[in-house]
């Protein structure tokens, strides 16, 4: 049946997010309806509102969220009621060269389901009737919402679902990172610039490789407080140092491995400038589209360095989500520490402006 519902909606860019009561329709063919428990408030939604990742409004924000399936649709056999999973907003054919290669981060018609479900159309409408858009086929910043199978992952229901739903995106990006994208290895010397959700996790995953050094690189003394309880073994205040790649050198030698969790093209350049060589600077930060990087060409093939790029943290849903959960449940991978703060849902416009003030590692809306 269709359930009301109150969701967090962007209506225009750089116009104040609202909180309404919508309409969430039930599962079709190869859907789950799933009651949230708790949404992340990641700052990819907050660009979703800006225009800065111009998904159309109006649009019902939300990609980071975990609750328990309420219903199923026709067809469907790997979920039943009251199961426990985390959305992802990786919509994956499983068919293109991208999905049988392993690569469903990559999915060549993942595009079909940026603001929709995968057949184009939405199980979501605001209170006159008209639809409204879904962030990453999701939209789970609300009590209801309505997934493709593919947009949901099953988990152990003993998991905490606030701490579960990080994994659907900060956790899965940073220590993705480390993990698939770049395989970090023991002993290796990292540093991680921008500590926020996604850095600290990168931090985290470095801890969990065995990285020999760790070096947290932020302007927010706080946040490079955090860090250190997060695994870093060294940090950099950017704002006190001329040069914060030659600070990070200077305490390295040139480190192995550079994560840049900010989104900023300067950034990125600092980054590289702070590799040994034979070194690796992976960029995961969501930058402006028109934002541009500048390296010295020559150390590309004089020093052996790389640059790529890592989206989700490389993953592979199915198979990362349940993995990083269960390295959670041993002890190796911090999640409750990642939530500083739960608001309700009316409180969303607060949870926002804390965001983008940078003073929670993550804020988390919790459903009644």
């Amino acid at each position: 049946m269709t359930r009301e519902a109150k969701a967090v909606v962007c209506r225009d860019w750089n116009q104040p997010i609202q909180v309404e009561t919508i309409q969430v329709s039930p599962p079709k063919r190869n859907e789950i309806m799933i009651k949230l428990a708790a949404c992340g408030v990641c700052h990819s939604d907050l660009s979703a509102a800006t225009g800065k990742i111009q998904f159309p409004p109006p649009l019902v924000l939300g990609h980071e969220g975990a609750g328990k399936v309420v219903a199923v649709g026709e067809g469907v056999t790997a979920f039943k009621e009251g199961d426990a999973v985390i959305s992802s907003f990786i919509s994956m054919c499983g068919k293109c060269r991208q999905c049988v290669r392993g690569r469903p981060v990559l999915c060549e018609n993942a595009a079909k389901a940026l603001i929709t479900l995968p057949d184009g159309t939405v199980r979501t409408h605001d209170s006159q009737g008209n639809a409204l858009n879904v962030f990453g086929a999701c939209g789970v910043m609300a009590e209801y919402a309505t997934l493709h199978v593919d947009n949901a992952v099953k988990i152990d229901q003993n998991v905490p679902l606030q701490n579960a739903a990080l994994v659907g995106c900060a956790v899965m990006t940073g220590v993705g990172a480390v993990f698939n994208t770049a395989r970090v290895e023991p002993g290796s010397r990292t540093a991680i610039f921008g500590v926020g959700g996604v850095g600290l996790n990168a931090i985290q995953g470095c801890h969990t490789a065995g990285a020999e050094m760790i070096v947290a690189v932020d302007t927010n003394p706080e946040k490079l407080e955090m860090a250190r309880q997060f695994g870093a073994t060294h940090t950099v205040n950017a704002s006190e140092e001329a040069d914060a790649a030659k600070a990070v050198k200077k305490l390295t030698g040139g480190v192995d491995y550079a994560f840049e969790c900010v989104g900023s093209g300067a950034v990125v350049a600092q980054a590289y400038k702070s590799l040994a060589r034979g070194g690796t600077a992976v960029v995961v930060g969501v930058a402006d589209p028109a934002d541009k990087t500048s390296i010295g060409t020559f150390s590309l093939p004089a020093d052996e360095r790389t640059i790529k790029g890592s989206w989700l943290g490389s993953a592979r849903p199915q198979y990362d989500f349940p993995r990083i959960l269960a390295l959670y449940q041993a002890g190796k991978l911090k999640l409750d520490e990642l939530v500083t703060r739960t608001y309700s849902i009316d409180d969303a416009p607060q949870a926002f402006l804390d965001m983008e003030k940078g003073i929670n590692a993550r804020g988390v809306i919790m459903f009644d």
